[in-house]
């Protein structure tokens, strides 16, 4: 991986669920989680991840009707609002649906292992494709955290998502729509997560951008921790989760998936100044869109004009 000069993409965070770790019940209204989602496009966001599972450890599924419900009419409100939608889902019904609302990127953390047919979905439509490293449902991912061989849990991370590229290109969904995402924090201790961090360079030798979610994460809390050892609460783990994104900056990453737009955009237009001094006007360039999903609604093209705000 090397630097590019030019800031990730921003994808904000629009959890329309009752139980996600950080902010779980807030935007479980449809009028609240649109109204999220325009305050974090005002705020600088180049993408809404709409989500209506929580994939925090030991969370439970919702039925496919309820997810459904929670999170089409939000995509099609924002989608409205001309909002960049992806739609962070595991089901092949959930992400045809959110298409046909208007996403043009189907996040799946489970990388097509917890639904093969939504890789299915994917190839007969020309959205982009987010595929995680994961290897098992919130309730026993944590069970999992154990990488063997010598190169830990980098070597297993890149290993397996070789394994989810094949099936991918067996599906038909062409290699200019994918983006890796790494998983930090899906069967992963904290430490892990610091050496996966480490060994992104490893992972993007895969040949495909990478996605980067470290927002408010449990490692960050572990980090954090007092002498009591009492973990940081998650709206207190901003500061670290910056120096986290300034770093993902500085290794050349498609995009970071975020909660707090503002703060991670404000630091990024900072990082672009001291990459580009003419750039201190304020015009800050968002990665090249090299992985464009080819569609009218523009999934993951930089935004025109400018700066994000």
């Amino acid at each position: 991986m090397r630097p590019t000069g030019r800031r990730p993409l921003v994808m904000g965070v629009v959890n329309v669920t009752p139980d996600s770790f950080s902010d779980g019940g807030r935007y479980l209204e449809t009028d609240e989680a649109v109204r999220h989602g325009l305050e974090l496009l005002a705020d600088g966001a180049d993408i809404l991840d709409i989500g209506g599972e929580s994939t925090r450890p030991g969370a439970t599924r919702p039925l496919v009707a309820e997810e459904l419900a929670r999170v089409v009419p939000v995509i099609e409100r924002l989608a409205a609002h001309g909002a960049r939608i992806s739609i962070d889902t595991m089901r092949a019904e959930v992400a045809e649906a959110a298409i046909a609302a208007g996403a043009g990127i189907v996040n799946d953390v489970s990388g097509g292992l917890a639904d093969p047919r939504i890789l299915e979905v994917v190839a007969d439509s020309e959205v982009s494709y987010v595929a995680m490293h994961w290897r098992a449902h919130s309730d026993t991912m944590q069970d999992l955290a154990v990488y063997e061989g010598p190169d830990g849990v980098v070597g297993g991370v890149v290993a397996e998502l070789a394994g989810r590229l094949e099936a991918i290109a067996a599906a038909g969904i062409p290699e200019h729509r994918v983006v890796l995402d790494p998983g930090l924090g899906f069967a992963k201790t904290g430490e892990q997560n610091w050496h996966l961090l480490h060994g992104l360079p490893r992972v993007a030798a895969l040949g495909r951008p990478l996605l980067v979610g470290a927002s408010r994460k449990s490692f960050l809390g572990a980090l954090l921790a007092g002498p009591d050892g009492v973990p940081r609460p998650p709206d207190q783990r901003e500061a670290a989760h910056l120096a986290v994104v300034l770093h993902l900056a500085d290794a050349g990453v498609w995009g970071v998936r975020v909660h707090d737009v503002r703060a991670t955009c404000d630091a990024l237009a900072a990082w672009t100044a001291l990459q580009h001094p003419d750039a201190g006007g304020g015009s800050i360039t968002p990665a090249p869109a090299r992985h464009d999903a080819g569609t009218p609604r523009g999934t993951v093209a930089p935004r025109e004009g400018g700066g994000p705000r």
